[in-house]
C-alpha cells in the first residue's frame, strides 16, 4: 500500500490575523477546510496537523486530524520556512512510529477554497512520473513578467526589462498573446517525495510537475480584507469546494416565503426587565423597511417564535408581519404554513440563530444563520449573514432576496 501523508502546518503565532488558523471562515475554523481536503481524499492515508499551539491541536482533532506531536517553538517563529517544519514531522514519525510515507502532501490552511479532487489529482501526477520530485498547483499568472521592469540603479536611472524572450526583441512592447504563457504557484496543494525534503533539503526538489487549477479558486488569506473577500467568494461565487460540513445549497432562484425566528434574529437577543416583570427588547428599524420591500415584491414573511412574552406580538404588529409565538415545535408549524399557502418548501427560507432553529433548515430551500448565531447553527446553515441579530440581519436577507429577484 502506498502511504500518502498529508501535513497541515498551523502555528499559533499569526501576526496579520491573530489566531487565524482557528478563526471561523464561513462558519468553520479556517484549518478545518484543509483537514477536510486530506480526509476526503481517496489516496491520502493519514492527515496530520503540525502545530505548536494546544488550542489549534484540539480543534484539529475535533475535525478528524491527528496531532501525534507538538511542533517545537524553534520551528514556529515568524521567519520559519516550510522546510524545517516538514523535516521535523518526517523525522519525528520515523523515530517514534517507524513511519515512512511514500508521498507527503502539504495543505496550507490559508488556501481553504479547493476544488474537489485536486489533492488526488496532484498525487496521481506524482505517482505517474517516477522522475518527478514534486507536483505543485499553478494557475495562469494575472500579470505577465515579460512586461515587468527592474530599477537596478534607482528611479533616476534607466530601467531594465525583467525577462528576455528569444526571438522577440522587445517583449515589453509585444502583444500579450505572442509572449510565453506564465503560471503562478498557488497554496492549494503540493505533493512531494520525502527524498526531496530529507535528501535534497527542498520543498520541491529539482523536477516539479504542474497541477493546473481553475483560477477562480485562487485564494491566499493574509489579512482581514482578504478574509472578507474570500468569504464572499464562498457565499456567492457558485464554486464547488471541499468543505468540512455538508454541501451548502445556493439561494433558491425563486423565493415566495421568508420565515424568521424572533429572539436573536429580529432582536439582539438581550432583554430588559423592570421591577414589575415587563420586558423590553432592542430591534432594528431597517429590518422593518426590508420586510416592507419584500411585501411589495409579493414575498410573505412569517415569524415563528418559542417566546411567549407579549413583546413578540407587539413588535410583529408594528412591522405588520404575521407571527406565531409560544411555538415549541417549529418544524411542525413551518410545514403547516408551507402547506396552508401551497408554497413549495424549496421556495422558502428560514433565518435562525440558536440550536432549536437547525431542524428547520432541511425543511426549506435555504437555511440561513445570523452572524452571531451559535457556532453549531452557523455550521449547519447554507449561508451565514454578515449582520448580527437585531443589527440589520433581517434587512440583509431581504436585500439578498430582492437582489436575486431583479437579476
Amino acid at each position: 500500500m502506498t502511504e500518502i501523508l498529508a501535513i497541515i502546518p498551523a502555528r499559533g503565532g499569526s501576526k496579520g490575523i491573530p489566531r487565524k488558523n482557528i478563526r471561523n471562515f464561513v462558519g468553520y475554523p479556517l484549518i478545518s477546510y484543509s483537514i477536510a481536503a486530506g480526509l476526503e481524499s481517496e489516496l491520502v492515508t493519514r492527515t496530520i496537523v503540525s502545530t505548536d499551539d494546544e488550542e489549534i491541536a484540539a480543534v484539529a482533532r475535533e475535525f478528524g486530524a491527528e496531532t501525534p506531536f507538538m511542533r517545537p517553538a524553534v520551528f514556529a517563529e515568524d521567519n520559519t520556512t516550510d522546510l524545517p517544519v516538514f523535516e521535523h514531522a518526517l523525522s519525528w514519525l520515523a523515530e517514534n512510529e517507524n513511519y515512512y510515507p511514500d508521498v507527503v502532501v502539504q495543505l496550507r490552511p490559508t488556501s481553504p477554497i479547493r476544488p474537489p479532487g485536486c489533492v488526488d489529482d496532484a498525487i496521481k501526477i506524482l505517482l505517474m512520473h517516477p522522475e518527478a520530485d514534486s507536483v505543485r498547483g499553478v494557475v495562469p499568472a494575472g500579470q505577465n513578467p515579460h512586461k515587468m521592469w527592474r530599477l537596478p540603479n534607482g528611479e533616476k536611472a534607466p530601467m531594465q526589462n525583467l525577462l528576455d524572450v528569444e526571438s522577440i526583441a522587445e517583449p515589453y512592447n509585444a502583444p500579450r498573446q505572442s509572449l510565453p504563457p506564465i503560471y503562478w504557484q498557488t497554496g492549494h496543494i503540493d505533493a512531494i517525495r520525502p527524498r526531496a525534503i530529507l535528501e535534497k533539503k527542498s520543498m520541491t526538489g529539482d523536477v516539479v510537475f504542474p497541477l493546473m487549477i481553475n483560477p477562480n479558486y485562487t485564494v491566499d488569506i493574509d489579512n482581514l480584507s482578504d478574509w472578507a473577500k474570500y468569504e464572499w467568494l464562498v457565499k456567492f461565487g457558485d464554486l464547488e469546494i471541499v468543505s468540512p460540513g455538508p454541501a451548502r445549497r445556493p439561494m433558491p432562484a425563486t423565493v415566495k416565503l421568508l420565515f424568521l425566528d424572533f429572539d436573536g434574529v429580529l432582536t439582539d437577543n438581550r432583554v430588559w426587565t423592570d421591577q414589575d416583570g415587563r420586558e423590553t427588547i432592542a430591534a432594528n428599524r431597517s429590518d422593518s423597511y426590508g420586510v416592507n420591500l419584500l411585501r411589495a415584491a409579493g414575498i410573505e414573511t412569517v415569524v415563528i417564535s418559542k417566546e411567549r412574552n407579549p413583546v413578540v406580538a407587539a413588535r410583529c404588529k408594528k412591522m405588520n408581519v404575521e407571527y406565531l409565538q409560544g411555538v415549541d415545535d417549529k418544524t411542525g408549524v413551518l410545514k403547516r404554513e408551507q402547506e396552508k399557502r401551497e408554497i413549495d418548501p424549496s421556495e422558502t427560507i428560514f433565518v435562525g440563530n440558536d440550536l432549536n432553529d437547525t431542524p428547520c433548515f432541511p425543511l426549506v430551500g435555504w437555511g440561513v444563520a445570523v452572524a452571531d448565531a451559535m457556532p453549531e447553527v452557523a455550521r449547519q446553515a447554507d449561508f451565514v449573514l454578515s449582520k448580527k441579530g437585531g443589527h440589520g440581519a433581517v434587512r440583509e436577507i431581504c436585500d439578498l432576496i430582492l437582489s436575486r429577484k431583479t437579476e
